[in-house]
């Protein structure tokens, strides 16, 4: 008896559910109960989602009529009429279509590889066609302004430059060829003869190794040489002092009546060792009680510096050099200080010589006598603009 009682209120509590639910517009809590109900008796029950569309008119008043005829539609007959309104099985995975490569993609392919290829092979040209260029102008160069040995010559080819540097400096580098020794000082001698020719009073030379300080009386002798071969009789060549740092002076008596030529030689150890040293010995001084830390200016390092790599050990009115260099001639492809002493160079002129014909006349690092030209007219023409 209360089990009876039991399900007849149960029955009707859920049929005035579901009439208010279709009376809504909203059907989820009969597809439910049927879906609960039809997994009984199927083992695919429909997935339980929110209707997809509104519910027609007809539908309804259907549903609504099997609630109030308590299950006049059977369980087929209700799952069909829902299944208009239940969205599609997403489970299902999409197959995909075997990906066919039409023949528009291979031409397209060929088209983007021809285009590449032409552009590797016009900027193969182009830049082949400036080397050649370059390589020829260095070669008329080389002709028309060739100094054959005649001081008249190379003072016509710089009278008509505005300035010229009263500092030279260059940096040379030693090859690896059996010869390389012998080479670096011939073009250290040729380089003299040029910058006396030219009036450049000093000039410094810079090799990282300091190959050139262990043999400074065969590098005056050789500078000796090259100067007779320009100029003749002893009489009338310059005056040479050649020195480098923690090293005596190696020349002839000073002639009043004569241009002298000083020339320094420098190497890396006249560089970072050499402020390595300076901090060294003044950290000692000041330990000491010998130098005051307030005494300890720029003024007084730079000074220091320039005494240490610009004064021989017996120096003497002749051979002072300036300290800073006006222009600095470095003979390789590319401009590399290769361990120049930076405190030399604040306010120097740079120039690479052997930039413009890389790749065409070989390694780019012979010394020439139109690329020492080039950097006297690359100085002559710069803006030297030092603020105020």
């Amino acid at each position: 008896m209360y089990i009876i009682i039991y399900l007849s209120v149960y029955t009707y509590f859920q049929g005035q559910v579901a009439a208010n639910s279709l009376y809504n517009g909203d059907i989820y809590s009969l597809a439910q109960r049927d879906t609960e109900h039809s997994s009984s008796h199927s083992r695919t029950p429909f997935p339980l989602h929110l209707p997809s569309k509104m519910v027609s008119q007809r539908d309804r008043e259907l549903l609504r009529g099997d609630l109030r005829a308590r299950s006049k539609l059977s369980t087929a007959d209700r799952e069909s009429l829902l299944k208009s309104y239940l969205p599609e099985d997403l489970s299902r995975p999409e197959r995909r279509r075997p990906h066919k490569t039409p023949i528009r993609s291979f031409f397209k392919a060929q088209l983007h590889h021809l285009a590449y290829a032409l552009t590797h092979i016009i900027f193969g040209i182009i830049v082949r066609l400036l080397q050649a260029y370059h390589a020829v102008v260095d070669r008329v160069f080389a002709i028309v302004y060739h100094h054959h040995r005649t001081p008249e010559l190379i003072r016509k080819d710089v009278r008509g430059l505005k300035r010229l540097p009263q500092h030279l400096s260059t940096i040379l580098t030693l090859r690896k060829e059996d010869d390389a020794l012998a080479v670096l000082m011939d073009e250290v001698a040729e380089l003299a003869a040029w910058s006396s020719c030219a009036g450049i009073p000093q000039l410094s030379i810079y090799e990282k190794t300091g190959v050139l300080k262990s043999c400074i009386p065969a590098l005056h002798q050789i500078i000796t040489t090259k100067l007779a071969s320009y100029y003749g009789s002893p009489d009338q060549q310059p005056n040479l002092h050649l020195y480098a740092p923690h090293h005596p002076v190696h020349g002839s008596t000073t002639n009043p009546g004569k241009s002298t030529l000083t020339m320094l030689l420098l190497s890396s150890t006249d560089g970072r060792e050499t402020i390595v040293d300076l901090t060294k010995t003044l950290a000692e001084m000041s330990q000491n009680g010998k130098l005051s830390p307030e005494d300890i200016t720029p003024e007084l390092v730079d000074a220091e510096i320039s005494d240490i790599t610009t004064q021989p050990l017996t120096a003497g009115t002749d051979t002072v050099l300036k300290p800073e260099p006006d222009l600095l001639l470095v003979f390789s492809p590319y401009l590399k200080l290769d361990g120049y002493p930076p405190w030399q160079i604040r306010l120097t002129e740079m120039y690479c010589t052997g930039s413009r014909s890389h790749g065409v006349n070989g390694d780019g690092e012979a010394v020439e006598y139109q690329g020492y030209m080039r950097g006297l007219w690359h100085f002559a023409g710069a803006q030297m603009r030092f603020g105020r």
